[in-house]
């Protein structure tokens, strides 16, 4: 006997109803879209989320919505407004991307992933999620700062080498464990600037997981979840970081001015901490803007100091989440910049360069460059070797999970 719709329907979300009070539908949702300005959010609440939320359609809001929600109601958790534990209602992707020569490697990959945050310190930060009401210790120290950093260094370590999709809910876990262990432990000054710095790169890190795999409001969410912790602890190299994937995110969101000016923020503050590295891919931060926005000349002098930057060398005070900043990289950012100009000639022979100095062992860049060749090789007239580059890119697909590598590849 099949069960009636009655029996199937979620249950009303009693608690959202309550804290509504007295206001109407379309008041809260005010109140909601208030609150999140408040905090750097955007949500596009109404009335009718607002109904949706208390028939209980919505199980578990987004984490741009668990932010704000957290933000008007301090204090409760997400199960004290009603919602259930996000692993229960998203559950685990079983199957791959569209195209049907990626199916036999997922499972692999995704069995590498589970393995990945499993174990040692990602593991320590993800049980204590809040979900799960796991007790945080009531001291932290030197431990607790070495779990959350070392989580931040495997989490870059897997993405470099196969990308976003697939890691982002598991890293999201730990990103709160890294935070409630900032507020809800007691802790020297000298840990607590510990805690504050882990979790601000692990921020950055799970932002750039979701910009990969193609969750744009939440990869913006986590960078200002960043900066603000930079700014509060004082922190003007986290700052910078948070500043440089901000501007990123701003020009693949085609916030053309927005990029400029994060960009350009960033290269303020990092006038003094001595890293000509770090001045040259925030130079590629502004000039991306730039390009998008057509500003040619401009551009073209924030690509020349770009170079001549990158050419004073490595230095000390280079950040160790610059790794993935090389000449492979340098070209790669300006030949996205010369695309962006309408000049696919030069765009091209940018990124030729940026295939040829990838190292093959990174394969979400290299499919990255080799996409971002074909694109440009296709606009100039040179369909066959498109065809071709295109082919190649193709053939590390099974390996890698990033939804802006497929999406450009689909679009070519």
């Amino acid at each position: 006997m099949l069960p009636s719709p009655a029996s199937t329907a979620p249950p009303a979300n009693t608690a959202i109803r309550r804290l509504r009070g007295d206001r109407s539908p379309a008041e809260f949702a005010a109140a909601v879209r208030r609150a999140a300005r408040e905090i750097g959010e955007q949500v596009s609440c109404d009335a009718r989320y607002v109904g949706r939320l208390e028939s209980g359609e919505i199980r578990c809001p987004n984490y741009a919505y668990e932010r704000v929600f957290r933000h008007m109601f301090p204090g409760l958790t997400p199960a004290d407004l009603g919602f259930a534990p996000r692993q229960a209602v998203r559950g685990r992707r079983t199957t791959a991307p569209p195209a049907a020569p990626l199916e036999p490697t997922y499972e692999e990959s995704d069995v590498q992933r589970r393995a990945f945050m499993t174990g040692g310190p990602a593991a320590f930060a993800t049980a204590l999620l809040p979900q799960q009401r796991a007790a945080a210790p009531a001291r932290a120290g030197a431990a607790e700062v070495a779990a959350v950093h070392d989580a931040v260094r495997q989490i870059r370590l897997h993405d470099d080498r196969h990308g976003g999709d697939g890691l982002y809910t598991q890293a999201a876990g730990a990103l709160r464990g890294a935070y409630r262990l900032l507020d809800d432990t007691s802790h020297s000054a000298a840990t607590g600037a510990g805690l504050a710095s882990g979790a601000g790169e692990l921020a950055i890190s799970v932002g750039w997981l979701a910009h990969d795999s193609g969750r744009l409001p939440e990869a913006r969410s986590h960078y200002a979840e960043a900066l603000a912790t930079a700014r509060m602890a004082g922190d003007p190299a986290l700052e910078v970081h948070a500043f440089c994937n901000t501007s990123f995110l701003a020009r693949d969101a085609g916030r053309h001015r927005e990029a400029v000016r994060a960009a350009q923020a960033a290269q303020v503050l990092a006038r003094d901490l001595g890293s000509a590295r770090l001045l040259s891919l925030l130079a590629l931060r502004e000039a991306g803007g730039l390009a998008g926005l057509g500003e040619r000349r401009r551009c073209e002098l924030a690509l020349a100091r770009a170079h001549t930057l990158f050419g004073h060398g490595a230095a000390d005070a280079d950040p160790g989440w610059m790794s993935f900043f090389g000449e492979a990289e340098l070209a790669g950012l300006e030949a996205q910049a010369w695309s962006a100009l309408g000049r696919p000639g030069r765009a091209a022979g940018a990124a030729r360069h940026a295939v040829l100095l990838q190292d093959p062992h990174f394969v979400r860049n290299l499919a990255l460059y080799q996409a971002e060749l074909a694109i440009n090789l296709h606009r100039a007239g040179s369909r066959a070797e498109a065809a071709s580059v295109a082919g190649s890119a193709r053939r590390l697909l099974p390996t890698l999970r990033s939804t802006r590598v497929h999406t450009m590849l689909t679009t070519l």
